[in-house]
C-alpha cells in the first residue's frame, strides 16, 4: 500500500533566495507498505518547476498499487514526485532484504561528506553577523541574486575571513550584472558560482572566460539535460527532487562525470529524511550542500549527525 502525507518543519529562522522568504519547509512523505516492511521517502515540491504539494500528491496517489522502481522512471517524469516514491522503494528494498541500502545498490559504505552551510539573502550587516558566528565552518554558501551584490558578499567576507564561499545566484542576475561582478568574485576568494543566469538564457556563459566554475542548478535537471549544458557550465548540481529520486541521481552523477563536469550535490530545504539518500551520492562529490536538517528548528526521529566531519550516512531508522 502507498500512502502520502504532509508534513511541516517549523525553520530555526527565515530563509531568503533571490525569489522569496519562508519560514518552514512544507513537505511530502510516503510510505510505502508492503510484506511486513515500510519503506519511506521525503520529497519537497518546488513552485518554480510548476510543483504544488496538491499537484505533487495527486502524481504520487496516480500511481498503480505495487508500482515496482523500474517501472516508475517512465510513469513519472523526473521532480518531486517520482523522488519521493522512488526513496521510499530503495529503502522498502534494503528493509525488506535486511540490507543497507548501499549494498543494495553496489556501491561502497558510505561515509560523512563535509557540506556547506547556507547563509540566505539579507542586507549586507544581518549576512556578515551570519557569516562571523558560522566563520568556524570550513565552506560557506551564500544566496545572492540581485543586482547589489557586492556588498553583501563583502560582508560575507569580511565576518569570515578564512572560510571557503560559493555562491548561488538562484538565477537572479543578468548577463550585465555577471559580466560586471566576475572579476571581484574571483578577488574575493570565490569558490564556485551557481546558476548566475536564467535557465534558458544562459548562451552567454559559453562566449566569455570562466575563471571561477560555474555550476548548474535550474539548468540541470536528470541526463537528458546534460546536452544543453555543454560549454556553458563546468559542475552540474545534483538534487534528488530534480532528478526523480536517487536512481536517476546516481545515473546522472556517472554520466555528468564521464563527460567531465565536476559534481555537486545539493537539496531543498527538507528534513534528514529527504537528504538521507543524498548522502550515497555526495561521496567523491567536489562540493556537497546537505544541509537542510541544520536549518530547521525540528526534525526527524533518529536525525542525520553533523559534526566538523560532515554529514554522516543515515542510520537504518531513518531510511536505507
Amino acid at each position: 500500500m502507498l500512502t502520502v502525507t504532509r508534513e511541516t518543519f517549523r525553520l530555526a529562522k527565515t530563509f531568503t533566495i533571490s525569489r522569496g522568504s519562508k519560514s518552514e519547509a512544507q513537505v511530502l512523505t510516503v510510505h510505502i507498505a508492503r510484506a511486513g516492511h515500510t519503506g519511506r521517502g521525503e520529497c519537497v515540491p518546488y513552485a518554480r518547476y510548476g510543483e504544488t504539494l496538491d499537484s505533487v500528491a495527486a502524481q504520487i496517489q496516480s500511481l498503480p498499487d505495487g508500482v515496482t522502481r523500474e517501472a516508475l522512471q517512465s510513469l513519472l517524469p523526473p521532480g518531486a514526485a517520482r523522488n519521493a516514491v522512488d526513496c521510499a522503494l530503495w529503502d522498502w528494498l534494503a528493509k525488506s532484504a535486511g540490507r543497507r541500502v548501499w549494498d543494495m545498490a553496489g556501491l561502497p559504505a558510505p561515509v560523512p561528506a563535509l557540506t556547506a552551510f547556507t547563509l540566505s539573502l539579507d542586507a549586507p550587516d544581518q549576512m556578515r553577523a551570519e557569516a562571523a558566528k558560522n566563520a568556524h565552518r570550513p565552506l560557506l554558501k551564500i544566496k545572492l541574486g540581485t543586482p547589489d551584490d557586492m556588498h553583501r558578499l563583502a560582508a560575507v567576507r569580511a565576518g569570515a575571513p578564512k572560510a571557503r564561499i560559493i555562491i548561488d545566484a538562484n538565477e537572479g542576475w543578468t548577463p550585465e550584472i555577471y559580466t560586471d561582478l566576475a572579476p571581484h568574485l574571483e578577488r574575493m576568494g570565490v569558490a564556485l558560482v551557481e546558476q548566475p543566469l536564467p535557465a534558458g538564457a544562459d548562451e552567454m556563459l559559453a562566449e566569455i572566460a570562466r575563471p571561477i566554475p560555474v555550476c548548474a542548478d535550474e539548468s540541470c535537471h536528470d541526463r537528458a539535460s546534460l546536452a544543453a549544458l555543454a560549454g556553458k557550465y563546468d559542475m552540474v548540481n545534483i538534487k534528488l527532487d530534480k532528478t526523480g529520486g536517487l536512481t536517476e541521481a546516481l545515473a546522472l552523477r556517472d554520466v555528468a562525470h564521464a563527460q567531465g563536469y565536476g559534481i555537486m550535490v545539493g537539496c531543498m530545504v527538507g528534513s534528514s529524511l529527504a537528504m538521507a539518500p543524498a548522502t550515497l551520492v555526495a561521496q567523491g562529490a567536489a562540493y556537497v550542500d546537505l544541509d537542510g536538517p541544520l536549518l530547521l528548528s525540528e526534525d526527524r526521529d533518529t536525525p542525520l549527525f553533523y559534526n566538523d566531519a560532515g554529514v554522516h550516512p543515515p542510520e537504518a531508522a531513518l531510511w536505507g
